[in-house]
């Protein structure tokens, strides 16, 4: 079975980032190998990642170069700096700003859990009263995360530079001191 993971905020190409976000590199260079290392470490050809946003900063041509190195099918949640990323769409399986993914899982209700996959961060979002989960990027983990809320992000800041699977995501999510806010009124 191929397994679904979830990541963000790589900025591969973006020389800057090393600074705003006080990552552990000497160079640009040094960090798109080992971003693409570590993705590649968890990530299989077949497997399925949606990316939330920020994939790169750089040229179309070496973002190519970077897009055919990393293993799985990507699908890119728009962030706030995808141009070299979109100007390559041949790679993705689809772009868009928003989705909500709907995965098999026996623990879930219905046996389904209900991910909104968005870039940015929102407070509420569609069914979050029933326990869908919401990941989001953008804030490389400055934003403090929210122990009630089946929320969190998912980019590489947070994450020692990998991806996340499912599984992953669903223990963080199982871990959070969420309860559904209208349980007293059924």
């Amino acid at each position: 079975m191929n397994t679904i993971y979830f990541t963000s905020d790589h900025h591969f190409g973006h020389t800057n980032i090393i600074k705003f976000s006080d990552r552990p590199f000497e160079s640009v260079e040094e960090m798109d190998e080992e971003l693409i290392k570590r993705w590649n470490s968890k990530i299989s050809k077949n497997d399925h990642v949606y990316h939330l946003g920020d994939f790169g900063l750089c040229k179309s041509h070496r973002m190519k170069d970077i897009l055919d190195r990393l293993n799985g099918k990507i699908y890119l949640i728009r962030g706030n700096h995808e141009g070299a990323a979109q100007a390559n769409p041949q790679r993705f399986e689809w772009i868009k700003d928003y989705f909500e993914l709907s995965v098999p899982d026996a623990d879930a209700p219905n046996g389904r859990q209900k991910i909104i996959l968005l870039h940015y961060a929102m407070r509420v979002w569609r069914s979050s009263f029933r326990g869908t989960w919401h990941l989001y990027g953008h804030s490389h983990g400055n934003l403090p995360d929210d122990p009630t809320s089946r929320s969190f992000d998912v980019g590489v800041d947070c994450h020692d530079f990998y991806p996340l699977s499912y599984e992953e995501v669903k223990h963080i999510m199982l871990q959070k001191n969420w309860t559904p806010p209208f349980k007293d009124r059924e």
